[in-house]
């Protein structure tokens, strides 16, 4: 039987991105484990992979618990467990995974995969931390087979400072998307009707609709402000999701006085309906891998605007949507006044996206995945 450990710092991004994984793999008769901090409290997690190891990984990239307690946590289960392919996802968790599995790897026994969900070094960051991040990639890719990749901007990046071989270098577009579950058939206008009451929508309302936790990176402020320049009182902005930034982005919205115009939705499960009841999604982070929002978004034939940044760029220079500069509030603006003034030609935006989702479709990234598995093994 071959056997897959998945691995990420918390447990919240298995059942985010993951779970898809372990049940495909299982089906065709691997074992798959997963590895992650707090990952044995997780119903789901419990029920989706064989078995699940917990360790020490902090998110904070300077906690010394990373290198300290996590890698030799990590260095027993998989020698004990004597797997075929570790796969790890997310910055903190790969560098320390790899650092823990460096000497081990030597001896040939597993394959270590690296997804990477957006560099920490990118176009437009900071030079100091491009340059630190950049120095931890490289070292790290000393001890890794293949890295994986979901933007061209990565994938050209990895390619160029050799982290990796060109040819141990793949691109995916993504990690997937469930069509079957973001379908324009599986939303009624019922539903659409029930949200929107609840939202408190009048009839003649324009809804965006950001996707997004409220932390720095996704500057929420910058669509608040974008609300206020707007002034236009049939348009609201509803917010989906929960941060460490919240609190203050209800006061800021109190502040514009667009509070009136915004709704705070909190953690949802019902993103499709949301969506179909949206003109338009908005994400407008100063850095992104490749957003699965706006995917979703997508897949409910609903337009974008978003910011000209790595990943938002793959999926919105096809004209599906509007790119804006980050931090262009005014640019930001415009875009909304003209989804609002424009609905035929942001329907034909969101249908022409729609018909780009098949190549992120997750069945095509499984397929991929497959496939790279047989390669390294």
């Amino acid at each position: 039987m071959k056997s897959l450990l998945i691995i990420t710092a918390l447990p919240n991004s298995l059942k985010a991105f993951l779970l898809p994984f372990a049940a495909h793999f299982r089906a065709q008769g691997w074992r798959v484990d997963a590895m992650a901090n707090g990952v044995s409290t997780s119903t789901e997690c419990l029920q989706a992979f064989d078995h699940v190891w917990d360790v020490d990984f902090s998110r904070n990239p300077l906690d010394k618990t990373n290198l300290l307690i996590a890698p030799p946590q990590i260095r027993a289960v998989v020698t004990r467990e004597k797997y075929d392919i570790v796969h790890v996802h997310m910055a903190v968790a790969a560098f320390v995974t790899r650092y823990a599995l460096k000497d081990l790897r030597k001896q040939g026994k597993f394959k270590i995969i690296y997804t990477t969900h957006g560099f920490n070094f990118y176009l437009g960051g900071v030079p100091l931390q491009n340059a630190i991040f950049l120095t931890l990639e490289k070292l790290a890719g000393r001890w890794t087979d293949y890295i994986v990749t979901i933007n061209r901007e990565d994938e050209e990046a990895a390619k160029q400072y050799q982290i990796l071989p060109k040819e141990r270098v793949r691109y995916m577009p993504g990690i997937g998307v469930d069509s079957d579950r973001y379908n324009i058939n599986t939303v009624t206008n019922a539903d659409v009707m029930q949200v929107r009451q609840e939202m408190g929508l009048a009839l003649e309302t324009q809804l965006f609709l950001s996707i997004a936790e409220f932390i720095p990176r996704k500057r929420h402020p910058d669509m608040l402000k974008a609300m206020a320049r707007l002034a236009k009182p049939e348009a609201c902005l509803a917010f989906v999701g929960d941060g460490v930034l919240k609190e203050q982005m209800q006061k800021l919205a109190c502040e514009l006085g667009v509070q009136n115009q915004v709704r705070f939705l909190g953690f949802r499960r019902d993103i499709p309906t949301l969506l179909r009841a949206s003109v338009a999604t908005v994400l407008v982070s100063e850095q992104e891998g490749l957003p699965r929002s706006l995917m979703e978004s997508f897949c409910l034939q609903i337009p974008a605007i978003g910011t000209d940044i790595r990943g938002i760029r793959d999926l919105l220079e096809t004209g599906c949507g509007l790119l804006v500069k980050v931090g262009d509030i005014d640019a930001l603006a415009s875009a909304m006044s003209w989804i609002l003034e424009h609905p035929d030609e942001a329907q034909a935006m969101g249908k022409r996206g729609q018909e780009m989702m098949a190549i992120y479709d997750l069945r095509q990234i499984l397929q991929l995945h497959e496939t790279l598995y047989a390669e390294a093994l």
